[in-house]
């Protein structure tokens, strides 16, 4: 069995996690983590009306909260400042020179918004209703385009880089799949995400596998047929749970294993000491 518990997608009440940070941290010394990290939503633009992100004036706060606990607990974990930094385009993205400029360890991709127009975007990762209203409003109710827009978003993020894995790669599955429960089997879907995990491939990003949709839906993100696919192309994993409450943190994550090691991934990347290294699942 693994030594080791880690988890390096959490949000905590600067964002939409539900507890102060704090809770996070004292929840995983207790679980016994070797290393945790809080990744808040970044700032997003001011055309994107979302408020369960972490404000562009408190950044600093964020930033020096997380460093008061590093000392706090530093003989009891290691703690890790992130932030999960949305790719809206090639403008604002993880490798811009404002997200660069952050005293952060590590910096999450992640893609929850199709830019639609100059001021405009579609939320992809929001309730099922909301997302039917604008799958109609946007893309005339067809799912495909959708799909493919939000892949290739994803490789435009990619290829731009400034960041240290990809999250939950394929999280639009879980509004396409209540869209359309066989899309994923379907053969241009297919496509679709091998090549884009072949481009992660080449471009040498690591990907995290989320576990936070386990417990409700029985979903990993990406989902668990893209397993082999992965270890075949040798692309560096990373678990997490992206956990909203402190008691959640380790939600999921004993079964990812065991479904990774069943697709041939033998190992998962954890930091230690500020870097990342390559670990054993068992």
């Amino acid at each position: 069995m693994r030594q080791h518990l880690t988890n390096y997608h959490s949000h905590c009440n600067f964002c939409d996690g539900r507890a102060p940070m704090e809770d996070f941290v004292v929840s995983a010394i207790g679980s016994g983590f070797s290393s945790y990290g809080i990744s808040s939503h970044s700032p997003l633009p001011d055309y994107i009306e979302l408020y369960s992100v972490l404000r562009g004036d408190r950044v600093d706060d964020y930033i020096a909260q997380a460093n008061e606990l590093k000392e706090k607990y530093r003989d009891k974990i290691e703690l890790y400042t992130g932030m999960e930094i949305d790719y809206i385009d090639d403008t604002h993205c993880p490798a811009n020179e404002y997200f660069q400029s952050l005293d952060l360890d590590y910096r999450i991709g992640s893609v929850h918004f199709i830019k639609i127009g100059e001021r405009e975007a579609m939320d992809v990762d929001t309730n099922f209703a909301h997302f039917s209203r604008m799958l109609q409003c946007y893309y005339g109710d067809d799912i495909r385009p959708l799909v493919c827009d939000y892949f290739d978003a994803k490789m435009r993020m990619v290829a731009r880089g400034g960041f240290d894995f990809v999250a939950h790669p394929d999280k639009i599955s879980l509004n396409a799949l209540r869209r359309d429960p066989h899309i994923t089997v379907q053969r241009w879907y297919q496509d679709k995400v091998q090549q884009y995990f072949r481009f992660i491939a080449e471009q040498g990003r690591m990907v995290e596998i989320n576990t936070k949709a386990y417990l409700t839906e029985g979903l990993f993100f990406p989902n668990r047929q893209h397993f082999k696919l992965i270890g075949e192309l040798g692309i560096p994993v990373v678990v997490n749970s992206d956990a909203h409450h402190p008691h959640l943190i380790n939600a999921g994550r004993e079964e990812c294993f065991g479904e990774l090691a069943a697709a041939g991934v033998g190992a998962v990347m954890e930091l230690a000491s500020g870097k990342w290294i390559e670990v054993a699942i068992y």
